[in-house]
């Protein structure tokens, strides 16, 4: 919520791109690494994925324009 103001020029289809895909690669590294989905690191390593692709989509392209 605080950075709102910064993130309102960067386009929801971005945002939601990069999400996903960090996502997707951290559910298919959880099922290599452990052999099945449902672990409690695997759910941790979405979260952690999310957030640094948001961060990346979101902050880096705006600093660059």
């Amino acid at each position: 919520l605080l950075w709102w103001r910064r993130l309102a020029g960067v386009s929801w289809t971005r945002l939601f791109a990069w999400a996903a895909a960090a996502g997707a690669l951290a559910l298919i590294g959880g099922l290599i690494v452990f052999g099945r989905d449902g672990r409690m690191a695997t759910y941790v390593a979405l979260v952690i994925a999310s957030a640094l692709a948001l961060w990346c989509a979101g902050f880096t392209a705006r600093s660059r324009a």
